[in-house]
């Protein structure tokens, strides 16, 4: 589906919220949906925004840049600033405002060293005009001429007529020009338009330019003609407002999706996701619940081993370790050595140790075995631990050369 486009046609007098603005409204591009003049809060909303500069506020100047004024990064990494330092240099001589006060835009497909086309317009008023539209929530995506020198377009050379009868005014649109003059036989036998060449009119002043031009014209729409204009290439959206003009493109495709998302036609697909996330989510809690149902299953399992294999244990804490303990306690009573013994970690220690790693002092409690004053180098103290380790005992080197062992789990 094609995305709707609104051209909005800035005012030539300064823009204002209570001024009625031209717009046209279309679907495809191609044709007209709709055409009025409202106030700004009445504009219809769109897709996208794009606002067209009527021929009065701009001006056409054809200059040629000196050599490497266009690279390829023009508007990027500082480009834009010497390109627009280059402008005003070459442009000084010609306009009568300051400079500084003018925004420029370089025509499209621009090459480095040939002469160009370049639109000039007052800053001030193209900024408020395109800020008066994003506060009132149509952000411009594009700024486009409403006449403009098509060099890069076949288009025939056409003589306009437009406005109306108290005001109207001739347009020379050429493929490498652009003039205007306020309609008068005067200025009419000063152009001398050809005779096979394209004269066409409004139709508010058809009348009046057949009888000046003394011959028949085509009649055209103004709301057509500026839907054509948004054909053009042209984007007066360079220099400073390049960076405003993207900050609005990507609000606008942003609001876009949303409208997207929003719409009926998408209440299926919203339902869809809705379901497909809460399937998801039981099935979560689900996976969760089985996992722990089977945890407590084995760990009830173990506790009834203990619980059953020594009676005397009534509260169960750590069924492995406490088993560990208990076994230890039978083979005591039974004159059976046990890994937790004091001979067996001894033992341990002897066979494992290297011949003259022999202790200064032996401390035997509850919490181990520790040997003080061990004479051994890391690798050896490294080695004795994984030993040890491999036949369940925990070995902890200390400071001072003790070793602290301690037994792991029962062999």
């Amino acid at each position: 589906m094609t995305m709707s486009t609104l051209v909005i046609t800035l005012p030539d007098v300064p823009a204002a919220a209570a001024q009625e603005l031209d717009y046209v409204l279309t679907f495809d591009g191609a044709h007209v949906a709709n055409a009025a003049q409202v106030p700004l809060a009445l504009l219809p909303a769109a897709g996208e925004v794009v606002a067209l500069v009527p021929l009065r506020r701009l001006s056409w100047q054809q200059i040629q840049l000196p050599r490497g004024s266009l690279g390829r990064s023009v508007f990027g990494d500082g480009g834009a600033m010497r390109l627009r330092a280059v402008l005003e240099g070459a442009l000084e001589d010609r306009l009568l405002d300051d400079t500084a006060d003018l925004h420029f835009a370089i025509e499209p497909g621009a090459q480095d060293g040939a002469p160009l086309w370049v639109a000039v317009c007052d800053r001030a008023w193209l900024k408020a005009a395109v800020g008066l539209l994003e506060q009132a929530g149509r952000p411009v995506s594009r700024i486009l001429p409403e006449f403009a020198p098509e060099t890069g377009r076949e288009l025939p050379d056409t003589l306009w007529v437009l406005g109306d009868p108290q005001d109207a005014r001739l347009v020379a649109l050429t493929h490498n020009n652009v003039a205007s003059w306020p309609l008068s036989a005067t200025a009419l036998a000063q152009i001398n338009w050809p005779a096979e060449q394209l004269v066409v009119a409004e139709p508010a002043v058809a009348a009046l330019a057949e009888q000046l031009c003394q011959r028949p014209v085509a009649i055209e729409q103004g709301a057509l003609r500026r839907l054509r204009a948004t054909q053009s290439a042209w984007d007066l959206a360079q220099f400073d407002l390049a960076n405003s003009s993207g900050a609005r493109s990507w609000k606008r495709a942003s609001d876009s999706a949303l409208r997207l998302l929003r719409a009926p036609r998408w209440r299926p697909m919203r339902l869809a996701l809705l379901v497909a996330a809460l399937v998801n989510l039981v099935g979560l809690n689900s996976w969760a619940w089985q996992e722990r149902s089977a945890w407590r299953a084995q760990r009830q399992a173990i506790d009834a081993v203990l619980t059953s294999t020594f009676p005397e244990v009534r509260v169960v804490v750590d069924a492995p370790l406490q088993m560990a303990r208990e076994l230890a306690a039978l083979q005591r009573a039974a004159g059976q050595a046990s890994g937790r013994d004091l001979e067996a970690m001894l033992g341990a220690f002897a066979a494992l140790a290297p011949a003259l790693a022999l202790p200064d002092a032996i401390d035997f409690s509850g919490a181990g075995l520790r040997l003080k004053g061990l004479q051994m180098t890391p690798a050896e103290l490294s080695a004795l631990v994984l030993a040890l380790r491999a036949q369940g005992y925990l070995a902890t080197p200390e400071a001072g050369g003790d070793l602290l062992i301690r037994p792991g789990a029962e062999r």
